[in-house]
C-alpha cells in the first residue's frame, strides 16, 4: 500500500506562484507513474500533469505554466504552479499508479493511490 499526503496549497494571487508537494509512504514511488489532478466545485476531477519515468505530460490548460517533478530519493512529487489564473482554483490531488503500470497516464482510473487533496484558492 502507498499513502500520499499533499501539502502546499493555500491562497495565491492571480499571476502568482505556488508549489504543491506530495509525500509518499509505504512503498517507493520510483516505479510508479505520478500525477496531479484537480477538482473544482461542481466539476469532475480533471487531469493536470503527470510524470512517467522521466517524461512529463500536461493538460493544455496548464502547459507552459505548471511543472511536475519527482524526487525518488525523498519519495516525493511536486507541482510548481506559475502564472496562476482564477480558473486554477480547485482541490488538487496527488496520485500514483501501481508499479510498472503500462497503461495511460491521463485518466483517474490509471491511478491506484490518491491523497486527500490540498486546496488552492486564487484571488483576482
Amino acid at each position: 500500500q502507498m499513502e500520499l499526503v499533499e501539502s502546499g496549497g493555500g491562497l495565491v494571487q492571480a499571476g502568482g506562484s505556488l508549489r504543491l508537494s506530495c509525500a509518499a509512504s509505504g512503498r517507493t514511488i520510483s516505479w510508479s507513474n505520478l500525477g496531479w489532478f484537480r477538482q473544482a466545485p461542481g466539476k469532475e476531477r480533471e487531469f493536470v500533469a503527470s510524470i512517467v519515468g522521466g517524461s512529463t505530460y500536461y493538460s493544455d490548460s496548464v502547459k507552459g505554466r505548471f511543472t511536475i517533478s519527482r524526487d525518488n530519493a525523498k519519495n516525493m512529487v511536486f507541482l510548481q504552479m506559475g502564472s496562476v489564473k482564477p480558473e486554477d482554483a480547485a482541490l488538487y490531488y496527488c496520485a500514483a499508479s501501481t508499479p510498472f503500470y503500462s497503461g495511460s497516464y491521463y485518466y483517474t482510473n490509471d491511478y491506484t493511490y490518491w491523497g486527500q487533496g490540498t486546496q488552492v484558492t486564487v484571488s483576482s
